[in-house]
């Protein structure tokens, strides 16, 4: 089938308004949220259904055309992207946004893959519950691609990743089968949990299409804090502190290096915090019951007390909601300053909470004896060992040369995170960016396991080619 013909097939599926195919229509479709990646397509199909979906892939399978699945396209690392021929049918899932049913009594909620997740945390609230995933790009993020990436965020420390809040999928298999798996049960012990292999596959074995998500009751307290701190050490000392006094009540705790923040203050002058200077910060959020004075109150008398013993430096208890958005936006905001600043490599690791002082300390050392001049990002979600480990020069202009250290400098980096028992990818996935590395340090074993799972899910290769394996 030509590619003519392809294209008025798919027309006759969606709608001619809904497919896309000159190259001024297309544009916001090729390329990836850092401008890392460019790629070509034949067509951007928006198809507005599952059954929709489902036609479309079975046009493409039969022509033996492979096919690139799309949400928000914020995706870190070039997953969502096609490549460069011009061989694929992208698929765009920003049309199904329905929210098909809400069981607060189940606390679930039934979604199609196109919502963005920020619409999915409000329409909960509005229900009087919470969807607690959360991440910088929530406002344009779509949960298909949460769920494709297996998304972390800054509540995985009380709530787990996108895999612990899906109790159900439906996917469109690479044959244009529909598989319903809609099931908002919290035990079901029939066999393979199939869900479990399109969550995290980054759209390689099929086209998730909604889902059954998990909520919780709607915390009425929660309490904000920005702490300086010394070092990663003194941070994760200051966790199990924390976890000690406050247990599941302690929903956040991100560490931020002063580096971190500079570009923070530098990009987004408005958004200053009142401490005093520190190489290191904490954010952390309490949150539970629904006396926001007691809440505050607790949280204020540890403060005082790791204040009078050192522990930190110094604190700001945030008095208002808004207070706690404002020290929300210096973590949230601090993708986006690096952005504006320019290139950097970029790391999404993850080690044993206990190994984060003496990775940064190693990987610290051993990438300024390599590299002169390198300023490094730091930042992440301590509560549970995801660290996002940025390398850039700090002039600008240096940094489309420094890219192309980038091999040398994840040897490093990676190296490091593999020899104290991390993962070089916590939550931003494979996609393109990390294929290679991900031989070197996944087993044999493990690779052909992923390969056979491909080969009998997808056996000619169309779904999301040159992504992950």
């Amino acid at each position: 089938m030509n590619n003519a013909n392809l294209i008025r097939k798919l027309a006759d599926i969606v709608g001619t308004g809904q497919l896309l195919s000159t190259l001024e229509a297309m544009a916001p479709h090729l390329g990836d949220w850092r401008g890392r990646y460019q790629g070509a397509a034949i067509c951007v199909v928006r198809p507005a259904s599952t059954a929709e979906v489902a036609a479309v892939v079975g046009v493409c399978a039969q022509a033996g055309v492979p096919m690139v699945p799309q949400g928000g396209n914020t995706s870190l690392c070039g997953a969502a992207t096609p490549g460069r021929e011009a061989l694929a049918v992208v698929i765009s899932l920003s049309r199904l946004k329905r929210v098909r049913a809400i069981d607060p009594v189940n606390n679930t909620m039934t979604v199609e893959a196109g919502c963005v997740l920020q619409t999915l945390q409000n329409t909960a609230a509005q229900a009087g519950r919470l969807f607690p995933l959360s991440l910088a790009a929530e406002g344009s993020c779509q949960i298909g691609g949460n769920l494709s990436t297996n998304a972390g965020g800054v509540q995985v420390l009380r709530y787990g990743n996108t895999r612990d809040l899906t109790l159900g999928l439906e996917v469109v298999l690479p044959s244009g089968e529909v598989w319903n798996g809609l099931r908002g049960l919290r035990k079901d012990n029939t066999g393979y949990d199939l869900k479990q292999l399109f969550i995290g596959a980054e759209g390689t074995l099929g086209i998730i299409t909604a889902a059954v998500l998990k909520l919780f009751p709607l915390p009425r307290a929660t309490v904000t804090a920005w702490l300086a701190i010394a070092s990663p050490a003194m941070a994760v000392r200051l966790l199990a502190d924390l976890q000690s006094r406050f247990g599941a009540l302690l929903t956040a705790c991100e560490l931020v290096s002063d580096v971190a923040l500079g570009l923070v203050r530098k990009h987004m002058p408005d958004l200053q915090p009142a401490l005093s200077a520190s190489p290191w910060h904490l954010l952390i959020e309490v949150s539970g019951g629904d006396d926001d004075d007691a809440r505050r109150h607790a949280l204020e008398t540890f403060l005082a007390e790791a204040l009078e013993s050192g522990t930190i430096g110094d604190a700001v208890l945030a008095q208002s909601g808004e207070q706690a958005r404002r020290l929300w936006a210096l973590r949230e905001n601090i993708g986006e300053a690096q952005k504006i600043e320019g290139l950097s490599i970029k790391h999404d690791v993850s080690v044993p909470i206990s190994r984060i002082p003496e990775f940064v300390e190693r990987a610290d050392r051993q990438l300024a004896q390599a590299f002169p001049d390198i300023r490094i990002v730091a930042f992440g979600h301590l509560g549970d060992g995801n660290l996002h480990y940025n390398q850039s020069k700090s002039e600008a202009g240096e940094n489309a040369a420094f890219i192309g250290a980038q091999p040398a400098v994840n040897r490093v980096v990676y190296d490091l995170v593999h020899e104290l028992g991390g993962s070089i990818s916590a939550e931003h996935g494979i996609g393109q960016l990390k294929r290679e590395e991900l031989l070197r340090y996944k087993s044999p074993v493990e690779i052909e396991m992923m390969r056979a799972i491909k080969r009998t899910i997808d056996p000619l290769g169309l779904m999301n080619p040159g992504k992950v394996l």
